[in-house]
């Protein structure tokens, strides 16, 4: 893993742009996989601003989200779908056919699962992978215990989970309680990842990361195991790693 240590969150935002803005570019059909939540909003912010600065442009570009709520409609407030749609698709240029979100609230979510596959396989797979870590080490919504050759699949979300995603909304028991996710195979079959960790409260997830063991008790530590991953982690989130 390549590791660039930087001070805060805006600078590992623009790290983060800087990489993402030069891929777009640099290849000739861009297939991205993104990330919600708090983390990535930085770096969405500053691609729309290099967008609009005419640095970039989406009109090639093909996107994979990693996951989605089940039970949220893409019109609902709190669904992946919509948040996808507010920090980032409709201030740029892409064409939506080519946005690629899993549908929370499909009838046959199984072949939702196999459909999103599919279409990462015929997209010729997914040049760049953006990805936060959770407090217990998930990756997308790959739960500890999640096996290191699962697909895109349905999950039961931790409690640990639904606690910290709760802050979005107006209870817990709003919470769902199940996901879509991109599996962790699937994730790394991705040609680059670039993993994004910020803040104190990731501080003990980024130690276990750094000097732990290569477990299923804890996904990402399989990143240790890509050819081509860089992890782009402010002070604060390095604190615990650099005491030990």
């Amino acid at each position: 893993m390549n590791v660039i240590k930087v001070k805060n969150y805006d600078e590992m935002s623009e790290k983060a742009t800087e990489l993402i803005v030069n891929r777009i570019n640099t290849l000739e059909n861009p297939v991205l996989g993104l990330a919600t939540g708090s983390t990535p909003e930085g770096l969405y912010q500053r691609t729309i601003k290099k967008f609009e600065q005419k640095e970039v442009s989406f009109k090639n570009v093909t996107t994979f989200n990693l996951d989605e709520y089940v039970g949220l409609d893409k019109d609902d407030s709190n669904s992946y779908y919509y948040f996808m749609n507010e920090k980032l698709f409709r201030h740029v240029d892409i064409a939506m056919d080519r946005v690629h979100v899993p549908n929370g609230v499909a009838q046959d979510l199984e072949k939702e699962c196999m459909e999103h596959e599919r279409a990462i396989e015929q997209a010729g797979g997914i040049d760049v992978q953006v990805l936060g870590i959770g407090g217990n080490g998930h990756i997308g919504f790959n739960e500890p215990g999640t096996s290191f050759s699962s697909r895109t699949h349905v999950v039961d979300l931790d409690e640990s989970t639904i606690q910290a995603n709760a802050r979005f909304f107006n209870s817990i028991d709003d919470v769902p309680t199940q996901a879509v996710s991109m599996g962790i195979e699937t994730i790394m079959n991705s040609k680059e990842i670039l993993l994004l960790v910020s803040g104190e409260a990731k501080a003990d997830a980024m130690a276990k990361l750094l000097n732990g063991e290569v477990s299923e008790d804890f996904p990402a530590s399989i990143l240790k195991q890509h050819e081509n991953v860089t992890v782009i982690v402010d002070e604060a989130a390095l604190t615990v790693a650099e005491s030990k």
